[in-house]
């Protein structure tokens, strides 16, 4: 480890701008890390949220995913209860189990954030999802035998997919698989 101390060159409302030595890195200011979803249905379909992208300025296919700790009075909010939380949010379904999958870096050379990938089972729909006020979040069902084709075709339509799809998807075939 570093034991160099990291200097703050800049503060936002949620992101610090800090450097260590010559890297420069941004942190959260109010959240403890990321949980992400990979949540399959009964039926076999992946749950999938789009929104637009402000740093990116497109929209963007994702797994179902929010900030831990971020909430005024749930700063001490476990990944596990932020999933379930998140879940609910964005793609309003519920799961009755979920399986911790890997926690590492969100992009280690821009960011000290960590995420941590859950795997959802036995889901339920509750409500029509869609985030919170001010997010507007659209909730795609894909069978998995069309998800190629069905990212494809979003691509094309010029949206970004993130990354963290595919890997969450290998990492949950992994547990399947033994």
């Amino acid at each position: 480890m570093n034991n160099e101390q990291s200097t703050l060159l800049c503060e936002g409302r949620h992101l610090r701008l800090l450097r260590r030595g010559h890297w420069e890195y941004a942190e959260r200011a109010k959240a403890s890390g990321a949980a992400v979803i990979v949540a399959v249905t009964d039926e076999g379909k992946l749950l999938l949220t789009e929104q637009f992208r402000p740093p990116v300025d497109r929209r963007v296919i994702e797994l179902p995913a929010g900030l831990a700790g971020d909430l005024a009075g749930q700063e001490k909010e476990r990944f596990t209860q932020a999933a379930r939380r998140e879940l609910l949010e964005e793609t309003g379904y519920e799961a009755e189990h979920f399986v911790h999958l890997l926690t590492g870096p969100s992009s280690a050379g821009l960011t000290s954030e960590l995420v941590s990938i859950f795997q959802a089972t036995g889901l339920r729909r509750v409500s029509s999802g869609g985030g919170v006020e001010g997010e507007n979040i659209i909730v795609h069902e894909v069978p998995l035998e069309n998800l190629k084709s069905w990212l494809e075709k979003r691509i094309n339509d010029g949206l970004l997919v993130d990354p963290k799809v595919f890997a969450g998807l290998w990492l949950a075939r992994q547990l399947e698989e033994g």
